[in-house]
């Protein structure tokens, strides 16, 4: 009996162990790539089951039921296959490892996406992981330095500035856009408002190069195409959320301009007979020595410049079921500018949903943003002809504030115009120290982006498309010269200082713009393989974009101080006949439309996955031109050939080889700059309101029609190879010659016809380079799992203008644009240092002979342009057990400015005025008469200003990031609440190489005045994941 109880109690044991071994449940963990960061995306499922998969979440969580020894298989484009057989514990984490045998990631092509082996054109893609965490106000800056091509330069470094150049492959243009067509989940986008947009919502940006992809874009995309894709839940994953923060401190990068003193510029002053040094002594006598020395040293930079704090703060949710899924984010930004009173707060929120039906046949999706930002900013950075006034630019004012005054001098506004009365460049730091805290200039901007697509498959080749979207911004403006402050002060005094209103000084202006577009296409896509080896891709589309733009302006002059409060509407004085005629308010509006319409059609074939041909054909109607030219054409052709592919290959260790090629057209028709409002139609607009006869406001000829107007055209041409190598070593190569015709630009003719000048389109102009992209696992899962890897990219264009009419055409005094020359080019007197006899100023003359009083005609091509020739970056990436460090380096070079801050400090005319350099004291006299350095008495100084001798070399090499941090490893979380830990530090713009004395060789401009600099950032950040 007991033998017989012993059997049973085995038999029903085995089968309840048996069961207990089958029963399925949630098994849950998180999938990282070989740096601990989590993978969305990568697919997990059950060996053997066609039906059990899942993807992982945003934040690399997936779950999905299964049972005791079944295995499960983790797989994600690029990275090797893994298996785990599940045991006794429901959490399963892996590590994924590179693979660069199977690198095939997704490429997106604008309109269509398609994979990187079956890719035929030169697009370059940046991950999440370059954006997120970057104290960067705009998401476009940390783009800089890693993407071959692509020049971007920040002209301003004030929070929330727009003062960015982004160039690719040169220069496009020489009056109209050069900017890229910036594509934001569909929607097209102004690059001005990206400081609305959060970084942390980007998932990927995408820059398209060449022909083959951004023909399809037609008139827009003869300057390239950014295209931005934002995050994104998963279907089947549980709710997730992650949390990141990061606060940095802001500082100033400093000039190398080695100001004098204050002792040393009293005794300058001294010697030249001008200034305190040489009058402010007993009687108007000048100083002695003991009076130099008690003599203050004071350091502006401490008073004009600051310690900047910034945070940023994310929250991220997402989920997904079957058939749906969702990702929200809420986002807080602030940063405070090194210049005291200059800052920005942003607030956001996006919420992206997807769902499809349960036979995978509809598809839909909805991405709403919505941002709103609050900045102050210097009144110089939208007022181009203040950014070298001493009085209004207090960047400007600084270099010429004469170290030997006393800060504590200044208390008021008032008190300042009661001990000085009217301005003088003397007290010019004492008049900028009152500009920072009486000027009011506030931007409100509230930026809505929404986009929504659905599809429908038809048939299982044939598919059926819709999208539309919108971008809307409205900027509020309010600037005040308050009441109080020192320039309202003077204004406002009775004459001759002022214009006589002393009791009610100061000015209030507020302006409103409101910017809203409309984009919509349809498609009809036909997808076909053909006997396993033959695949045709065709679409068919329409395409529509309206645009409105509307601004409105009040000004008004005289504030009473009692009841005025910045853009409340109060504390106006009343306008009447007994008041002066400035108190009377003026008030301007306008209303800009811009609109296209487009059909175009795209067709790929793939055979076997070796070869690939593309073709694309667009038509684009513009409002902008008249009938004949509103029409534009615009074609492409791509090849590829997947040499790997190839039988003579197997068993070689390059893994991946990839020939392709295009050509194509494009066209630009912004011509009037960056704007699609600007020079709406060039028959239209063509008077505006003038001062007449005996200065009588009338309506007067602004410009002449041109009804010939039409389209700048781009035609490019590009070969590239794709490679990867022994697994570790991967690159790009391209090539390539972009050659614009029919440039819009103004055509000199006879004053006669009432102006000097008509536009049209004249001349041509080429762009020709190499690009380069490279990265290198040195070591990959290596000794103890420590990675490294080397990233190295670079760019090489050559400028050149063709078939300019009309011979040579100045650009002020020192540029001229020319034919078979580069744009832009500095054309200048050479300068050839200092006379031994006399100190002054020698020049070359035309003809090479040396002369102390050159004229314009002795000017000379100089072969060099404030455009860059050479461009890059380059890093480094490491991990080991969770710790991880990065690198990344940006250089420029082959490029030229003209430093007129320079030029300043060392003016000796202006000695007694403003500050000086300490190359002054290396300045010729009859004792040192071996220098470079011109006189302090020096007559002919001014020639100075068309010559070369301050044109300087602008290139750099930039330590733009570097960072270490550390991912806490997953294992070590698997008893927690949190799914992902990551700490780090990091600083931006640490380290600059250059030759360049100013603040930041960084600059979007040919000349510097007073520029903002960039600053640099040191930062601490925090990562969760729930």
């Amino acid at each position: 009996m007991k033998s017989k109880f012993t059997w049973i109690f085995t038999l029903l044991l085995a089968f309840f162990i048996q069961f207990s071994y089958a029963q399925e449940r949630a098994i849950t963990g998180v999938v990282t790539d070989a740096q601990g960061m989590p993978i969305p995306g990568a697919t997990v499922r059950v060996d053997g089951s066609a039906n059990q998969g899942v993807q992982t979440n945003f934040d690399g969580v997936y779950t999905i039921q299964a049972s005791t020894g079944q295995k499960l298989v983790f797989s994600f484009i690029g990275m090797g296959t893994k298996t785990v057989t599940v045991g006794a514990s429901s959490s399963v984490s892996v590590q994924m490892e590179d693979d660069a045998t199977i690198l095939d990631p997704v490429v997106i092509e604008g309109y269509r996406t398609t994979s990187r082996r079956q890719s035929n054109v030169a697009v370059t893609t940046i991950s999440a992981e370059t954006i997120e965490g970057r104290p960067n106000v705009s998401f476009i800056q940390s783009l800089q330095g890693q993407i071959p091509g692509l020049n971007i330069s920040t002209g301003s470094g004030s929070p929330g500035s727009s003062n960015t150049s982004v160039i690719l492959r040169g220069l496009g243009s020489l009056t109209g856009n050069t900017e890229p067509l910036y594509v934001i989940d569909g929607v097209p986008s102004n690059v001005s408002n990206f400081r609305s947009i959060n970084g942390n919502d980007i998932e990927s940006v995408s820059v398209l190069k060449d022909a083959g992809a951004t023909s399809v874009y037609g008139n827009r995309g003869a300057n390239g195409v950014i295209v931005v894709k934002t995050k994104r839940g998963a279907f089947d994953s549980d709710l997730r959320v992650r949390y990141s923060s990061v606060t940095g401190f802001t500082t100033l990068q400093k000039h190398r301009y080695n100001i004098m003193s204050g002792p040393q510029l009293l005794r300058l002053e001294r010697e030249r007979g001008l200034g305190d040094g040489a009058t402010a002594g007993e009687g108007g006598s000048p100083l002695t020595d003991a009076q130099i020395a008690a003599a203050p040293n004071t350091d502006w930079e401490d008073y004009f410049f600051r310690t900047g704090i910034s945070q940023d703060h994310n929250l991220s949710f997402s989920q997904g079921s079957k058939n749906t899924n969702s990702f929200i984010s809420l986002g807080y930004f602030e940063q405070e500018g090194i210049v005291p009173n200059t800052d920005i707060k942003r607030i956001s929120v996006r919420s992206n949903f997807t769902g499809k039906s349960t036979n995978d046949r509809f598809n839909y999706t909805t991405n709403l943003y919505a941002g709103y930002s609050v900045r102050n900013q210097l009144e110089a950075e939208t007022r181009a002809d203040i950014a070298g006034n001493v009085l209004q630019n207090p960047l400007q004012g600084m270099l010429s504030s004469l170290p030997y005054l006393d800060p504590n001098f200044y208390q008021s506004g008032q008190q300042l115009f009661d001990a000085v009365g009217g301005a003088t460049f003397r007290n010019t730091p004492y008049m900028l120290m009152d500009y920072l805290e009486n000027i009011y200039n506030r931007y409100n901007e509230v930026k809505l982006l929404f986009n929504g697509s659905a599809s429908y498959k038809i048939t299982n080749e044939l598919t059926f498309g819709v999208t539309g979207g919108i971008d809307f911004t409205e900027n509020q403006r309010v600037f005040a010269r308050l009441p109080e402050s020192y320039l309202a002060i003077v204004a406002a005094a009775e004459p001759p200082i002022g214009a006589g209103y002393p009791d009610f000084p100061g000015l209030e202006l507020q302006s409103t713009t409101r910017d809203f577009a409309f984009n919509g296409n349809t498609r009809l896509n036909y997808n076909k393989v053909i006997g396993e080896k033959h695949t045709i891709d065709a679409s068919l589309m329409t395409e529509y974009y309206k645009a409105h733009y509307n601004a409105m302006q009040y000004q008004t002059i005289g504030l009473n101080d009692r009841t005025y409060e910045p853009g409340a509407g109060t504390g106006y004085v009343p306008f009447n006949p007994g008041t002066p005629n400035l108190f009377q308010r003026s008030v301007a509006g306008s209303k800009l439309r811009a609109g296209l319409f487009s059909y175009f059609g795209m067709v790929d074939y793939d055979y076997d996955s070796k070869y690939g041909i593309g073709l694309s054909l667009r038509r684009d109607a513009s409002y902008r031109f008249e009938d004949e030219n509103q029409w534009g054409t615009f074609w492409s052709a791509s090849a590829r050939w997947n040499i790997d592919q190839e039988s003579f290959m197997e068993g070689s260790a390059i893994t991946e080889l990839k020939l392709r090629a295009s050509y194509g057209t494009s066209g630009n028709q912004n011509i009037g700059g960056e704007s699609p409002y600007a020079a709406p139609n060039p028959t239209r607009s063509l008077f505006a309101t003038t001062n007449g006869y005996a200065n009588q406001s009338g309506i007067g000829l602004s410009q002449l029609g041109n009804p010939t107007a039409k389209w700048e055209t781009t035609e490019q041409a590009n070969i590239g190879l794709d490679f990867v190598y022994n697994k570790r070593l991967s690159g790009t190569i391209d090539v390539y010659r972009k050659y614009t015709k029919d440039l819009y630009q103004t055509y000199p003719i006879s004053a006669i016809n009432g102006t000097y000048g008509v536009l049209a389109n004249v001349g041509n102009m080429e762009n020709k380079g190499v690009e380069l992209l490279l990265n290198y696992d040195v070591f990959k899962g290596g000794v103890d799992g420590f990675n490294l890897r080397l990233m190295a990219n670079g760019s090489y264009n050559q400028n050149r203008l063709r078939n300019m009419p009309g011979g040579d055409q100045f650009i002020g005094d020192t540029q001229v644009n020319s034919s078979d020359e580069v744009a832009f080019q500095w054309f200048a007197v050479e300068y050839a240092g200092v006379n031994p006899v006399n100190g002054n100023s020698l020049f070359y003359t035309a003809d090479g002979g040396l002369t102390e009083n050159p004229t314009t005609d002795d000017r000379k091509r100089t072969g060099k342009s404030p455009i860059p020739v050479y461009q890059g970056g380059f890093g480094f990436e490491a991990d080991y057990k969770g710790f991880y460090a990065t690198t990344q380096f940006t250089f420029v070079a082959d490029v030229w400015r003209f430093d007129s801050d320079l030029d300043n400090l060392t003016d000796p005319t202006s000695i007694g005025l403003f500050p000086q350099t300490q190359d002054q004291l290396r300045a010729w006299t009859p004792d040192n008469r071996n220098t470079d350095i011109p006189s302090i008495t020096a007559t002919n100084t001014a020639s100075e200003d068309f010559s070369d001798r301050f044109l300087r070399d602008g290139s750099y090499l930039r330590l733009k990031r570097a960072a270490i941090g550390y991912n806490v490893p997953a294992k070590m979380l698997e008893q927690t609440f949190l799914n992902g830990v990551r700490f780090y530090v990091q600083g931006e713009n640490f380290l600059t190489w250059t030759k360049w004395r100013g603040f930041d060789p960084e600059s979007n401009g040919a000349q510097t005045f007073g520029g903002y600099p960039t600053p640099r950032v040191f930062s601490l950040g925090l990562d969760l994941s729930f």
